[in-house]
């Protein structure tokens, strides 16, 4: 019991930490230091890159490691000062350098997590216990979100900063917490439990799983799109309602991302309850159907309730997909000792489809307006449906894929 409300409060604590300051960081660029659109867009796209690097070396070293308590006290810290550093030079070259430690730092956090929930569960209850990770990491987003909207209120946009350092410190301790013995490090790397075998003595590889695997492929394509459609819609709505109130923005930033976050709450507790008995696809596909009506419907109204209700929709698709994105990993490389590997392969594509997100809006706003991002986003969202209906299989009755991942000629 106390290793589970360990991971309970650290899923809790690295809420907003692990997804970085992303849209409170466009709104505090935008409104106090009035940067343009497509600056603000480009040092968005700048911690999505330096995650994106990270992300296969992050999860190999996850994978290998058995400190993993230590890698996410250590990536906490990292995010704290880079919190910390932003306020106090809020130029580009400062802002972008906190940007590349903070995001080469968040690739460590979610394949450690998952690894850790792994190895303290074991794959029988690893989607139930992912659906409970889920749902801690949307509320601690939400009261985190919140917070920051009251401090905002108070202090102006730069209270959102001294808020994430806080919970990035808190999560340190939490993750301190969980027992070192409570953690089986071969289970937690994909493993069925006891030694490795042959097929796991060579170094993990992202991109090897990647490769080899071909539902793992075709996972990682459909993760790129939903990110690619779904990553600039909050920051878009967020300058969109700075621009009508530059002294309220922050405030109504938080009121989106709490709005969305108690949505996806029941959504990720849905998939833990269910994912084993529904299966993974039809859940992935409701995600992605709901992504696509919330582009095309940001474009009916300018006024800030319309875009708040539209923006809790974004709970269903980002809960539903949170929660799923591991189990269907685990799925794919059990038995294989290389489900962080796996991870970051996967987090690639993520990283891809989010950092163009964002540059693409970002482009597409200053040339063509609000609505023409929105439409376009909205469009990859439906490509993004179609092709998970052709080309995912159904993972939750796969059997153990250790072949899938075995070389190509095998």
């Amino acid at each position: 019991m106390r290793t589970q409300a360990a991971l309970d409060a650290l899923n809790f604590c690295l809420a907003d930490v692990r997804d970085g300051l992303g849209p409170y960081l466009a709104i505090y660029l935008l409104a106090v230091h009035h940067w343009d659109q497509a600056a603000t867009g480009l040092v968005l796209s700048i911690a999505g890159i330096a995650s994106l690097v990270a992300q296969a070396p992050a999860g190999a070293l996850v994978d290998a490691s058995r400190a993993k308590r230590t890698l996410v006290a250590a990536a906490a810290a990292i995010i704290a000062a880079s919190c910390l550093l932003i306020p106090l030079h809020p130029t580009f070259g400062p802002v972008a350098f906190a940007q590349i430690a903070s995001g080469a730092a968040a690739a460590v956090l979610s394949p450690a997590i998952a690894a850790v929930s792994l190895g303290v569960v074991g794959h029988a209850a690893f989607t139930r216990r992912t659906g409970r990770n889920e749902a801690f990491n949307h509320g601690g987003n939400a009261v985190a979100a919140a917070a920051a909207g009251v401090l905002s209120l108070w202090l102006g946009p730069i209270a959102v900063f001294g808020l994430l350092a806080a919970m990035a410190i808190a999560s340190i301790g939490s993750v301190l917490a969980i027992p070192r013995q409570a953690i089986d490090h071969d289970v937690a790397r994909g493993l069925d439990g006891g030694t490795e075998s042959s097929h796991t003595d060579h170094r993990p590889s992202g991109w090897r799983v990647l490769l080899s695997c071909r539902p793992l492929l075709a996972f990682a394509v459909c993760v790129l799109l939903f990110h690619l459609a779904n990553a600039a819609m909050l920051p878009l709505v967020g300058e969109k309602l700075a621009q009508q109130d530059l002294h309220r923005g922050t405030a109504l930033m938080s009121a989106c991302i709490v709005g969305a976050q108690i949505v996806m709450v029941p959504m990720a507790a849905l998939v833990g309850l269910r994912a084993d008995l529904w299966g993974r696809k039809p859940l992935f596909l409701a995600g992605f159907v709901v992504l696509a009506m919330r582009g095309f419907l940001y474009t009916a109204s300018d006024s800030p309730y319309w875009l708040l209700a539209v923006q809790m929709t974004d709970g269903v698709g980002a809960g539903l997909y949170g929660a799923l994105f591991p189990i269907i990993v685990a799925d794919l490389t059990r038995g294989t000792g290389h489900f962080g590997a796996g991870l970051g392969a996967i987090a690639v594509a993520q990283g891809i489809g989010a950092s163009a997100s964002n540059a693409i809006a970002g482009w597409v706003v200053v040339e063509a307006g609000y609505d023409a991002a929105f439409v376009l986003l909205g469009g990859i969202a439906a490509m993004g449906l179609l092709l998970v209906w052709w080309s995912m299989p159904e993972t939750a009755a796969r059997p153990n894929l250790r072949s899938a991942v075995a070389p190509a000629s095998t």
